[in-house]
């Protein structure tokens, strides 16, 4: 291809709202153009990244024994009705009404319609284990789009579904797959972690998910350094301590004046006297269905809302608003604490291990200081914290370490979650019915474009990894015309006989602006064609992730530079 034919549309600057460094170069490169909130059109460059994507998603899918095909967007609320999805995806779901005045939905996600094609065709436990694929467009209607592609209300996913006739050979399909995503995700020439996740909206049990290591991720996970335990902070664990019985010769709870100090850094400011975050109890107020709940937790540490609606039983909790607190604790918000609290407390083992603690003490601009557990009050306890950098490791003791990370694929056993709400049944072998066992897999392909972008870039642009690159080479002749353009014209041709994917910048412009384009794309190699180094037989090749370049005979140039090329993709 060459530049001056080529649709792609640089700039100099991205717009202000554009923080993320996907988003700044994906809009500077010309690779994406948005259309609206979360609504994005890819560019030729754009569109060439998620195809080879799809292309790598698809070859492994198929390796694997997947199935390729194709379910519509335009949705009947009849099956999302079925499942409880159709109020329980709440206004995620974009909805509309046919002429008529019919529900419709446009498909998040394809769980009820899967199960309803394999209820109508599955018949007996001979037909399994089946697993179908489908690569297509999705539709949510995100409360805050942002960051380019990274979270559009309009983007491209894989999504796969396993049928088995049990436990056993679903739990062996999610294996089968979970290998196919280790193809993928090292195919795409990307650093990721598997990591432990929750199952959230998709139900049924075992989940992971492929996280792809990013300084900017908008997910914290941990992982050990010393063996392969990794998680989501979402569902990590850490060595948790029995809760403590003897605190030992503690003073009397003594309550204190704190005016205006709400946090935990106030009150320890305030306080003063040694007092640390640590010393302090944290509580904080959720609404779980129809109760309030305090949940308290170590004053450094943070209350994981997962594991807390875990332990009362509801599929999510939400911060109770400044109203409820009010209403629960009969004092302003920032003053709430366990002791003479009315109502369900749930408290992290941690602390129970304080020993004379300092909390709020359920009236404004008061806290309680000396407060043991079991002596000043008492509570539930569970383990409700988030995990942080330096706790144990659940399964060696070891530390763990804290990643950010953007979540490129999500795979579950689902069970039998959806095939039992939608009858979708077979006969086993003693002619008995049983309801289909359900594994789910997703990839963001769109997502990943971004994803790849976030993990590969630099001041000066993006460095696509080879296998994903739009272009694999870059040919940029120097001078205006002649020798050089006429030898770029002669290997971008040998090139292309030799299955290399090129981009020859033919332009007529200054060698700084090629240069810069040429980083800000981020092809993987740029060969360099000037006329001193034509005089002495030699081209200047250099990798955009290399910081120096290097200098190759002319004689055989187009064989070296697709040998590099095959070398990177191996």
């Amino acid at each position: 291809m060459r530049y001056s034919r080529a649709f792609i549309p640089t700039v100099k600057e991205a717009p202000k709202d554009a923080t993320m460094p996907s988003h700044v170069l994906l809009l500077r490169g010309g690779y994406i153009r948005m259309v609206g909130a979360g609504i994005y059109e890819l560019l030729p460059l754009g569109l060439r990244v998620m195809n080879k994507i799809a292309t790598i998603v698809r070859h492994e899918m198929d390796r694997a024994g997947a199935q390729e095909l194709l379910m519509p967007t335009l949705l009947p609320k009849e099956y999302f009705e079925e499942s409880g999805r159709w109020d329980g995806f709440g206004s995620t779901l974009l909805r509309l009404k046919d002429r008529k005045g019919g529900d419709y939905h446009l498909g998040p996600t394809h769980e009820e319609i899967i199960t309803d094609l394999v209820r109508r065709e599955i018949r007996s436990y001979k037909q399994m284990p089946l697993n179908l694929y489908q690569v297509q467009m999705k539709f949510r209607d995100e409360p805050r789009p942002r960051a380019g592609l990274l979270r559009c209300r309009e983007f491209l996913m894989k999504d796969a579904y396993s049928f088995d006739a049990d436990e056993a050979g679903a739990q062996k399909s999610y294996e089968i797959m979970r290998d196919a995503y280790h193809r993928i995700f090292t195919r795409l020439g990307l650093e990721y972690r598997v990591v432990s996740a929750d199952s959230g909206a998709m139900g049924g049990s075992t989940s992971a998910e492929f996280q792809v290591l990013a300084q900017n991720g908008e997910d914290a996970i941990v992982a050990c350094t010393s063996c392969d335990y990794a998680a989501n902070v979402e569902v990590a664990e850490t060595v948790v301590a029995d809760a403590a019985k003897d605190h030992g010769d503690v003073p009397a709870m003594e309550k204190v004046h704190t005016p205006k100090a709400k946090t935990i850094d106030e009150v320890v400011s305030f306080l003063g006297g040694g007092l640390r975050p640590d010393g302090t109890i944290k509580s904080l107020l959720y609404t779980a269905g129809d109760e309030t709940v305090m949940a308290c937790v170590r004053g450094d540490h943070d209350v994981n809302e997962v594991k807390l609606a875990r332990k009362l039983g509801v599929d999510e909790v939400f911060l109770a608003s400044d109203a409820d607190v009010v209403k629960a604790t009969k004092a302003k918000p920032g003053f709430a604490g366990p002791v003479g609290f009315e109502g369900r407390v749930i408290v992290d083992p941690d602390v129970t291990h304080l020993r004379g603690a300092v909390a709020g003490a359920n009236e404004t601009d008061q806290h309680l200081k000396n407060i043991v557990f079991g002596r000043d009050f008492e509570a539930e306890v569970a383990p409700i914290r988030q995990v942080t950098e330096g706790d144990e490791c659940p399964k060696c003791a070891s530390a763990l370490k804290l990643y950010r990370g953007i979540e490129g694929g999500h795979i579950f056993i689902l069970g039998t979650h959806y095939s039992e709400k939608m009858s979708a049944t077979f006969l086993d072998e003693q002619g008995a019915s049983l309801p289909v066992v359900m594994g789910c897999y997703g990839i963001g392909v769109s997502r990943l474009v971004a994803t790849a972008v976030e993990q590969n870039h630099d001041d000066d642009g993006i460095r696509w990894p080879m296998a994903i690159a739009p272009y694999q080479v870059m040919l940029t002749p120097i001078g205006k015309g002649g020798e050089p353009f006429e030898v770029a014209e002669q290997l971008h041709d040998a090139l292309e006989a030799l299955g290399v994917e090129v981009l020859l910048d033919d332009r007529n412009e200054r060698p700084g602006v090629k240069f810069k384009d040429a980083d800000l794309l981020g092809i993987p190699l740029r060969v360099t064609l000037g006329a001193r180094g034509l005089k002495e037989g030699q081209l200047e090749l250099k990798a955009r992730d290399a910081q120096d370049n290097e200098m190759i005979p002319l004689e055989g140039a187009a064989d070296a530079i697709a040998a590099r090329v095959k070398e990177a993709l191996a």
